[in-house]
């Protein structure tokens, strides 16, 4: 399951093994390993290592996502040229993507952000505080969420305005099959052209 975990990470990130993405997902999956062996030694063991790598990965990639965090699969730095900070209690869905320069943690109080599934997150977004953040929602680039969003949300600005979504979530596999008549309908009138 690891390594499995570790192929998909690899090719959602570009497929190149020292993509920043890659590599600090590639740590975060280790500590979080690490965290879950039974013997208190090698935790202990392993906990130095982990700590050992994550001063190095951390300080070069500027992306922190410590092994006590929870996130679901399809976790995806979308762009690694900035920070990336994410406190130890947040719990993220599946099929998350979050941009550069991006906070995800506490207000000075306890409690942290519980991310929904299929949740976007735009460049320079900070989420603050004990909030719950809904399955499909949109946080657009500069916003500062310290409020819960419902499912199907759009959220803008900083303080964050809440919006609900105008028209439902294109269905991927409709986008896909659009794509492919397009690719086809091209294809088709490109070799229509080409005979005498």
């Amino acid at each position: 399951m690891l390594i499995e975990l570790i192929r998909q990470d690899y090719r959602r990130h570009g497929s190149s093994t020292f993509n920043a993405a890659f590599l600090s997902l590639l740590l975060y999956r280790f500590g979080r390993w690490s965290l879950q062996r039974r013997s208190p030694m090698a935790r202990r063991l392993l906990g130095k290592l982990y700590g050992v790598m994550n001063v190095f990965v951390a300080n070069i990639t500027k992306i922190w996502i410590p092994p006590q965090a929870t996130i679901g699969e399809d976790f995806h730095i979308i762009h690694a040229e900035g920070s990336l900070s994410i406190h130890p209690d947040v719990v993220i869905g599946d099929r998350f993507g979050v941009m550069h320069n991006v906070t995800i943690g506490t207000n000075m109080t306890d409690g942290a952000p519980v991310i929904g599934d299929d949740v976007f997150v735009g460049v320079n977004s900070t989420l603050l505080g004990p909030i719950r953040i809904g399955d499909r929602v949109r946080i657009a680039a500069n916003t500062a969420v310290s409020t819960d969003i419902p499912n199907d949300y759009v959220a803008v600005g900083s303080p964050a305005k809440i919006y609900p979504r105008l028209g439902p979530w294109p269905d991927a596999t409709a986008l896909a099959s659009t794509a492919h008549r397009k690719r086809a309908a091209a294809s088709s009138h490109k070799s229509v052209e080409q005979v005498p």
